[in-house]
């Protein structure tokens, strides 16, 4: 459920009020208890919560939200919408115990409600965000984030750096590594030969080496190696206009090299349903692609919690590709 004093309990409420949710999956909470009841009653939610010891003790159905309870907030103590160790502390302990439950393949993936980096390093663990927790937690060394909205898909070369040290990091290995998590996971989404673009990092893509060396020296490179093993990849195409070819059909996804340069436009055009996707994990995890929305949590707003919705909606269609359809999903839906 996320951060337990941002928007993730609320969203969480409200993703599983509905039924088509219930039709597709089978969902179990991993929170706490009175942190649940106290965003239900705040906002006059309907469902139940029930309070489970193991997945296998759910009952799954619609209208009652089964949570296995790691009762591990100070409800008291808790301050709705500021950044507090307790709450980092908890939040990183839902993730730890739903890798736990995917790696003995008691669930089949994950969707994770937002978590504050702040929080996490006052409770003493130092990460820029889920990816890099993930990671560590299934001991991955070739892991990325991936985007998806309606319209767009990409993935990103480098994630959580400061921008002069992204740029350093735009090398040949790191891009081949990226362009090939690209394809595998577009494949394993049903998408046969995935056609993939690939941003240049410098306005114009370089011009040639007029506006700096990388596409020529690092990106160029890796594009050619990769087009000699039979992927279909364009590129290094300025970065003003590929993500809007990508958008006219041209392209199933953009390898991005820094964090902003993919994430502006996928927030653009789909902030309120984009989902935030790890890949080269053992597991399925999907994520809302927004933060915690502290302000909202605090001063008791209302949020949207489509882009968990989306996230679950996703985290099945990729369940359904990999485990069979034996109820992770009576329904398929569309990831475009």
């Amino acid at each position: 459920m996320g951060d337990p004093a941002g928007i993730g309990p609320e969203i969480t409420i409200r993703s599983l009020t509905l039924e088509e949710i219930y039709d597709c999956c089978r969902p179990i909470v991993i929170g706490d208890a009175r942190v649940l009841a106290q965003e239900k009653n705040a906002y006059g939610l309907k469902p139940d919560i029930k309070v489970v010891n193991a997945v296998g003790d759910a009952l799954f159905q619609w209208g009652t939200i089964d949570l296995l309870d790691l009762n591990n907030v100070q409800i008291d103590h808790l301050r709705m919408g500021e950044v507090q160790a307790m709450a980092g502390k908890a939040a990183y302990e839902y993730v730890e115990k739903g890798v736990q439950l995917a790696l003995r393949h008691e669930i089949h993936g994950i969707a994770t409600a937002p978590l504050n980096k702040e929080a996490l390093n006052k409770a003493g663990y130092p990460y820029p965000g889920h990816t890099e927790i993930l990671a560590e937690l299934t001991g991955s060394s070739d892991f990325n984030m991936m985007f998806l909205t309606p319209n767009l898909r990409v993935i990103l070369v480098t994630i959580h750096l400061p921008l002069r040290e992204a740029c350093k990091l735009v090398k040949k290995d790191r891009i081949l590594k990226t362009i090939r998590l690209a394809n595998e996971t577009l494949e394993s989404m049903g998408i046969h030969e995935p056609r993939i673009a690939v941003a240049g990092l410098n306005p114009h893509a370089g011009e040639s080496g007029m506006f700096g060396y990388e596409e020529v020296k690092e990106i160029e490179p890796a594009i050619q190696m990769v087009r000699e093993n039979g992927l279909n990849v364009t590129g290094p195409v300025p970065p003003d206009t590929v993500f809007w070819r990508a958008t006219k059909g041209e392209f199933d996804i953009v390898v991005a090299m820094y964090h902003d340069q993919g994430c502006i436009p996928i927030k653009l055009l789909g902030f309120e349903v984009g989902v935030n996707m790890t890949v080269g994990l053992p597991i399925i995890r999907t994520s809302v692609d927004h933060g915690t929305a502290f302000n909202h949590a605090r001063n008791r707003i209302g949020a949207n919690p489509n882009s968990l919705v989306e996230a679950i909606r996703v985290a099945t269609k990729l369940a359904q590709d990999k485990y069979g359809s034996e109820k992770t999903s009576t329904k398929t839906f569309n990831t475009k």
